[in-house]
């Protein structure tokens, strides 16, 4: 290569590496104030997955993320993983939980006043902190077993920051969670292993 050529290419790099800088800068700035609400729902397996999944890649971004999981104690396996980058905080639940079909009356009464607790919490700490991304993980399941009163949620939806990030998951929304919804996406079971009696495994469901 002669000394015009490596000169040339020089130029080129330098003229892309502008380019890419402007671009992350672009994106950076867009993020400010164009907070999207994510549902993901279904009966199929990989809600959850792939909540945890864009809370990785915010996190990996530099973003900030806040994680509660709604029915579910804190034994999943990804909180071990995600729990190790100083971008994702993780607010624990309960220690046990059970499938609402399994309360008593008087237990869906006490969940029921615990969660709206807890999501008052939780989203008063993604405000009041300035987090990037808030993960309200089985939010919309919590709600349609009547645990979680739909409107506390439509409530901080219609006021959140400008720049916040929000995913949700659980299966069957309300019709006034999806229209207010940016993306919706519906995973639909075909098949699944426990329909031939093979329960959770570690690492893969749990």
């Amino acid at each position: 290569m002669n000394a015009d050529s490596a000169n040339d290419m020089r130029d080129v790099n330098d003229t892309n590496n502008t380019n890419n800088t402007n671009i992350v800068n672009n994106t950076s700035d867009a993020h400010q104030n164009t907070g999207l609400i994510h549902i993901y729902c279904g009966d199929g397996k990989g809600k959850t997955t792939t909540g945890m999944g864009l809370c990785a890649r915010a996190a990996g971004y530099g973003l900030r993320v806040l994680i509660y999981q709604f029915m579910k104690d804190n034994s999943t396996s990804e909180r071990k993983v995600l729990a190790l980058s100083e971008n994702i905080t993780l607010v624990d639940g309960l220690p046990q939980e059970k499938f609402s079909f399994q309360m008593t009356a008087a237990e869906k009464a006490e969940r029921k006043a615990y969660y709206e607790n807890q999501l008052r919490a939780v989203t008063r700490i993604a405000q009041e902190e300035g987090y990037d991304v808030l993960f309200l993980d089985e939010v919309i399941y919590t709600i349609r077993a009547g645990l979680l009163e739909e409107s506390l949620l439509l409530d901080f939806l219609r006021e959140k920051p400008a720049r916040l990030e929000v995913i949700l998951t659980g299966q069957e929304p309300g019709r006034e969670l999806l229209e207010m919804a940016d993306y919706v996406s519906e995973i639909r079971k075909v098949r699944h292993p426990f329909d031939r009696g093979i329960r959770a495994r570690g690492g893969i469901e749990s």
